[in-house]
């Protein structure tokens, strides 16, 4: 442990400007060596990656001219470096989708989670760094399908996203450059991938182009390149059963080819010779005795090739039905000897009043020609394992693969396999030992069942034990017997972060996403939302998220690769050192005092609402701390545990009750139908900007919007049945609601609500639909008239009254077919009477001064929301004079082109805060 007398001094530099958290005790900072190693790397390195595309032009504060904004529109303007902004915790806290290890180098791993981010770390996960490039669009490196290096320079590396665009690095990651657009456009399907119907259309949100699947590279000679197209990898939606043994085809993803290049990926060869129309490719391996060997596995079988790509035949003499799920290599370079293993699909064929399985794990030590079995004692005996959920989930499992109602399924085969397999979809081998195995699945989100995430063998596949557990099966030690007998320890191995208070007492619910092995031998895998290694073969899992301050596993620093998506930032919550900051899935967190005076860069959080509390509140749609008492905070959620709810603390976060209900989710809209685009069943329309009278706390208002255009599911939500879009009041401490949309639009989209500092019955509502404009209400929302705006404002996205000058902004833009005339940030210093613009983007989102200097204005312009921009530059601005210039200050942002929230301190002057997308929060910290 160390205390503030054994931090490392770097941590301790800037004493002498006071303590951005106040500490509230003289108790020691618990850190470990390695917490403090990690600290430290953290801030010599922040921001250390992104994607490189031209040399950028440096802009610090340039005047607010008409010349200034038409170069933010036409170039790529660098961010001022001055300002720096860091990650702040929770680590990941979503689905981490894939992992790359580098093949020779163990301290560097990439991976690409689902909230359009990626990340690569090269000391082996203390310390994470994004790979986008912050001054870019955003659409680089969003969605990252495949990450692969050379065996001959360390340095070189290709990446593959969902778009089918190709990037190469040759600094070993830590920068990408787009090469080239390798597959069709979305304009070649006729579907605008930013419609908010796009997934109803058949078209994935936001998706610009064709999917690839895989990118392998000859180890031999880096010179020649394999990619693959589909969609093999996607476990969430490819679901394989009797009648799609070969899963399910999707429009927005290519098929039947694969692509080779024989140039270092300056140019491709499209190969079709062999192979059929629908091939989905899961992975290419190649023959380091012989490059001209080639084995793939696909949808469609095993393929081979003996002449580099160029011809392909099936393979997979030995396979029980050629449906291979993974492909894996061992080589010894020693000895020359090379194997192949294999996970085969598990098919499940009716017996009497059973279903007997058919797969497992297989090897081929002639390259692909012919396999043999090697499960050993993988199957286990359903019947002697006491563990509902999972048989609950067998059911579910052959009811998918037959093609019948799970009720079907109990009532056909009711006796339960003394001898099945669950669905593998990955295996990997330790590249030091061939006789370590590892196969995975994922029975959240495929159709698997069974106990444990990971299973393992060190002796080539005679013994399999399971080696991830977690959950109260494991933790309670049920079924001790059994395992013992198989010689499988029977407790719990898996260390987790903040998602502890929950994991630990549920079954193993959350599903493992992804499996790997480093060239150290490192297993990683993703239990839920954390990134987990082991170093130990499996007997262990430590997560590599989030860096422990004490011992109670209440306060973390995040190491820098957050998939959270982040919500609203309160800065001024009452108490001196504490921010508030909601997020969807992952509830409400506060910053924690320091107890010694750490660089500003070092956030501490700790989670006060979400899964510290077992069925806490998990999707933070808003919230608001009571005007008299900061103890008492407020919380709405639009989805999952408690949607709808109004939700209330009184002590700061410990405890929380349902003290009302806002929404109730309705049926449909007529005309439309359930889809992905409205979201899953229960879910809500957005609620905005809970706000409480400070003279009467008793009346509290929320806003909720119709264009959610800044959320997951986009499409027009079906209308609640209870409650409504709009303006809504309570006045009653937030017991009961009511709509109050007197003088407004009957399609009305209110996105952001303000209350006059001077009179609280005043209220001032920001409106983003079609018409838009700016409502103002004089009676606590009773009746709203429409505010006269400058004629070329449409959308208003955002409105907010600086209490110390009371000048109003405005942040404008309509996000799908806006422009840049109407666009932009506005001030008026007359209270609306007359405005001036003080910004030119086509999308602001939000603008906001100061509370302690009102000459310190912060503006976030959103990524237009259509698939060619007209501007080149997202993200965050700063101006310290007033509007009358500005800079771009997106140094460490990980999702710069999506800033739900950012604001200034109120507290601290060197300190601005945003909260990205997909990205968690972070903290901005302003140099001289």
């Amino acid at each position: 442990m160390l205390t503030r007398e054994r931090l490392p001094r770097r941590l301790l530099r800037r004493a002498e400007v006071g303590n951005v958290m106040p500490r509230t005790s003289p108790r020691p900072l618990l850190l470990t060596r390695t917490v403090a190693s990690a600290l430290a790397i953290s801030l010599a390195t922040a921001g250390c990656a992104r994607t490189a595309t031209m040399a950028p032009r440096s802009a610090h504060a340039e005047p607010s001219d008409a010349r200034y904004f038409e170069r933010l529109r036409s170039e790529r303007i660098a961010s001022d470096p001055r300002v720096v902004w860091h990650p702040v915790g929770p680590g990941m806290a979503g689905y981490n989708e894939e992992l790359w290890p580098h093949p020779t180098d163990p301290k560097a791993i990439f991976i690409g989670p689902d909230m359009h981010v990626s990340y690569g770390s090269w000391d082996g996960g203390k310390r994470w760094h994004s790979l986008k490039d912050a001054d870019g669009t955003g659409d680089e490196m969003k969605r990252v399908v495949d990450v692969e290096f050379s065996r001959q320079r360390a340095d070189l590396g290709h990446a593959i996203d969902w778009n089918g665009w190709l990037y190469r690095t040759t600094d070993r990651g830590r920068t990408w450059t787009k090469l080239t657009e390798l597959t069709r456009s979305w304009k070649s399907f006729g579907v605008n991938p930013y419609d908010p119907a796009a997934f109803t259309k058949g078209w994935y949100d936001e998706q610009l182009g064709t999917r690839l699947s895989e990118l392998t590279v000859d180890p031999t000679d880096d010179r020649v390149w394999y990619i693959g197209p589909g969609n093999f990898w996607d476990v969430k939606n490819n679901h394989r059963s009797v009648a799609r043994p070969g899963g399910k085809p999707e429009r927005y993803v290519d098929y039947g080819y694969i692509l080779k290049s024989v140039d270092g990926g300056r140019s491709w060869q499209r190969i079709t010779a062999g192979l059929p129309a629908d091939l989905d490719v899961g992975r290419i391996i190649v023959d380091p005795r012989a490059p001209q060997r080639l084995a793939m596995a696909s949808n469609k079988g095993l393929f081979l090739s003996d002449d580099g790509g160029l011809r392909w035949r099936r393979g997979g003499a030995g396979l029980p039905a050629n449906l291979p799920r993974d492909l894996a290599i061992h080589h010894n370079p020693s000895t020359g000897r090379t194997r192949l293993f294999l996970v085969e699909q598990t098919a499940y064929v009716p017996k009497d009043r059973t279903v007997h399985a058919v797969g497992g794990i297989f090897v081929s030590d002639d390259f692909g020609r012919s396999w043999h079995d090697i499960s050993g004692n993988l199957p286990f005996d359903l019947a002697r394992i006491n563990y509902p959920i999972e048989v609950e989930r067998y059911y579910r499992t052959i009811s998918h693969w037959l093609g019948i109602s799970q009720a079907d399924a109990h009532k056909s085969f009711p006796e339960l396999p003394q001898s099945t397999l669950p669905v593998f979809n990955r295996i990997a081998v330790n590249p030091r030992n061939p006789d370590e195995i590892y196969v995975a699945l994922n029975k959240k989100h495929d159709r698997t069942f069974g106990p444990g995430e990971l299973w393992r063998t060190l002796d080539g596949g005679k013994n399999w034990q399971v080696v991830v557990r977690y959950g109260d099966y494991w933790g309670s030690g049920k079924d001790a017997d059994y395992w013992r007998g198989r010689g499988n320890p029977s407790s719990a191995n898996v260390e987790f972060a903040h998602l502890r208070h929950e994991l630990d007492r549920q079954a193993e619910l959350s599903g493992n996403r992804l499996l790997e092995v480093g060239p150290d031998g490192t297993v990683y895998v993703s239990i839920d939302q954390q990134t987990h290694k082991s170093t130990d073969r499996g007997e262990s899992w430590h997560q590599i998220d989030d860096i422990e301050i004490d011992g109670e596993r209440s306060r973390w620093i995040g190491r820098g690769n957050s998939d959270l998506p982040g919500r609203l930032i309160i800065v001024d919550t009452g108490i001196p050192g504490r921010r508030l900051m909601a997020s969807g899935e992952h509830g409400i967190w506060q910053t924690v005092p320091h107890t010694a005076p750490i660089d500003p860069a070092i956030v501490l959080v700790q989670q006060i609402e979400g899964q510290v509390h077992h069925g806490g509140m998990v999707s933070i749609a808003t919230m608001a701390v009571h005007p008299r008492d900061p103890h008492i905070i407020y919380a709405l959620s639009w989805r999952q545990a408690h949607a709808g709810k109004v939700r209330r603390s009184v002590d700061g976060g410990k405890s929380w009750t349902n003290i009302g209900t806002l929404l109730e989710a309705g049926r449909d809209e007529p005309g439309q139908q359930a889809d992905f685009g409205k979201g899953p069943p229960g879910m809500l329309p957005e609620q905005n900007s809970l706000t409480i009278d400070p003279v009467d706390p008793n009346n509290m208002y929320v806003l909720v919007t119709r264009n959610a255009f800044t959320e997951i599911y986009r499409s027009n939500i079906r209308a609640p049945s209870v409650g409504g879009y709009g303006f809504m009041r309570s006045r009653d401490g937030g017991r009961s609601w009511a709509v109050s949309n007197a003088g407004l639009p009957a399609s009305v989209s209110l996105r952001r609500l303000a209350m006059d500092p001077d009179d609280p019955a005043i209220l001032y509502a920001a409106a983003n639909d079609v018409e838009g404009g700016l409502y103002v209400s004089t009676d606590r929302g009773s009746n709203w008239r429409r505010m006269v705006l400058p004629p070329e404002i449409r959308s208003v996205n955002s409105v907010f009254i600086d209490r110390r000058t009371r000048a109003f902004y405005i942040a404008t833009g309509s996000p799908y077919d806006g422009s840049l005339s109407e666009g932009g940030a506005w001030r008026s210093r007359d209270r609306g009477k007359t405005w001036h613009r003080i910004f030119s983007a086509p999308l602001v989102t939000q603008v906001e001064s100061s509370p302690l200097d009102p000459d310190l204005l912060l503006a976030t312009v959103y990524r237009e929301m259509k698939p060619e921009v007209t501007f080149r530059n997202p993200g965050l601005f700063l101006s310290r004079d007033g509007g009358n210039s500005w800079a771009k200050i997106n140094n460490g942002l990980n999702s710069h082109e999506k800033i739900i929230d950012a604001k200034p301190d109120a507290h601290d002057r060197r300190l601005l805060w945003a909260a990205g997308w997909g990205s968690g929060w972070n903290v901005g910290v302003i140099g001289e």
